[in-house]
């Protein structure tokens, strides 16, 4: 019988593993809850200075993307499959007219069609004659013969007169054809619907399937309206956003200037990198995702000319608000006026005191509440306080480490 209170080995090695098992669960209860800490929901929203927001960071060189003028409108055309192309007419670069011949067929080929149906159609008409004499002179043979051969004779006619049915319904199928061929030669000539300048030629015609590349045999943007079509990275996406007005640069005088405003963003196709990188800032690893910027007037732009697109920040008019200007949408006035703003790595609401307002340029000075080093987020209906905040302006080493990773 064991004595009461007595130290053991026995006991020794049970608080050991009890200890161990301890240390164990607590190690990880303590990773689970820090996890848990760190990724309370999983969903980020990005965030930007307001400093850079309001065109106070402009002293240095606003971040710049670049971009190029395209039509609003382009049309394409594919040569029938069925037929040779003989001769392109025109040339990349080209302006052409609506009506104006772009490319003829080979009618080589519809000629001898159309010389083989023409004799099939005589040989026809020929067979459905020789029926209509041979139908007289059997109805003539008919009416001189003996009472008990006039069952055969109608027999005849009868069998004479459906052949004569199925040369006509021949006759008719053989003059639509000659029709056909007839228009093919009349159209081997096809002609632009559109006013424009033809922007590529591609004589194979093929579709590059995995870029979605609208690979047309001639595709011609139309003349008139212009747009500006950029690329921004999904490192720099938050600094884009459908209603941004934008100031377009020329690349070759700096003193030439377009404005614009931001119209889409085709989140949906992301792009390689068709244009040069982004200037100013970040690299351009990861997606690219084009948008388009509807121009106020494009008086000395021409379709297919390179651009910078920068951000209207009031860079332009800095001198004319002083103090922080936000645009109005950043703030929520439904109740006390507030923003969405970082804390942390966190997202809050953060109240804010305003003051005047300038309506022609949608703009609300920040009397208290804010200063330029605050990074506030766009204000969207998903966004709720909690939130991981990522700045749109750089990237953590690590999030540049695994960018690189990827696309090795």
């Amino acid at each position: 019988m064991k004595q009461k209170g007595v130290w053991t080995p026995g006991k020794a090695a049970a608080l050991i593993i009890l200890a161990a098992c301890l240390c164990i669960a607590g190690f990880f209860g303590y990773r689970h809850l820090r996890n848990a800490a760190v990724t309370d929901d999983g969903e980020e929203v990005y965030v930007t200075s307001v400093a850079y927001l309001t065109g106070a960071n402009v002293s240095g060189t606003v971040n710049r993307f670049a971009g190029v003028v395209e039509s609003q409108e382009t049309w394409s055309v594919d040569p029938n499959s069925e037929f040779k192309v003989a001769a392109v007419l025109v040339t990349v670069g080209q302006e052409v007219s609506e009506g104006q011949a772009l490319f003829t067929y080979d009618v080589n080929a519809f000629q001898d069609q159309l010389a083989k149906a023409q004799i099939e159609l005589e040989r026809l008409n020929a067979e459905r004659n020789a029926l209509d004499d041979t139908i007289a002179a059997l109805a003539k043979q008919q009416k001189k013969a003996d009472k008990d051969q006039q069952a055969n004779f109608t027999i005849q006619i009868k069998q004479q007169e459906l052949e004569r049915k199925q040369k006509e319904y021949d006759i008719t199928v053989k003059r639509s054809e000659i029709e056909k061929i007839q228009d093919n030669i009349n159209n081997a000539t096809v002609y632009s619907k559109i006013s424009g300048v033809v922007q590529s030629i591609n004589e194979s015609g093929s579709s590059d399937m995995q870029t979605g590349t609208d690979n047309s045999f001639i595709k011609i943007m139309k003349t008139g309206d212009l747009r500006v079509k950029g690329t921004v990275n999904e490192q720099n996406i938050g600094q884009i956003y459908e209603g941004l007005p934008v100031i377009v640069h020329s690349r070759v005088d700096e003193s030439l200037t377009w404005s614009g405003t931001v119209t889409k963003i085709d989140r949906e196709n992301t792009q390689s990198n068709p244009y040069a990188s982004m200037f100013g800032g970040e690299g351009t690893s990861g997606s690219n995702y084009p948008f388009y910027v509807e121009l106020s007037g494009s008086d000395g732009l021409m379709m297919g000319q390179h651009v910078y697109l920068e951000p209207d920040l009031g860079q332009n008019d800095a001198e004319a608000h002083q103090g922080i200007w936000l645009d109005s949408y950043y703030i929520d006035e439904t109740t006390d006026p507030f923003v969405w703003a970082d804390d942390g790595g966190k997202l809050v609401k953060k109240p804010v005191t305003l003051g005047e307002r300038d309506d022609e340029l949608g703009k609300v000075q920040i009397l208290d509440g804010l200063t330029e080093s605050d990074l506030i987020a766009f204000p969207e209906d998903t966004l709720h306080e909690g939130m991981t905040t990522l700045d749109s302006a750089y990237m953590t080493e690590e999030e540049t480490a695994e960018n690189e990773e990827e696309l090795a």
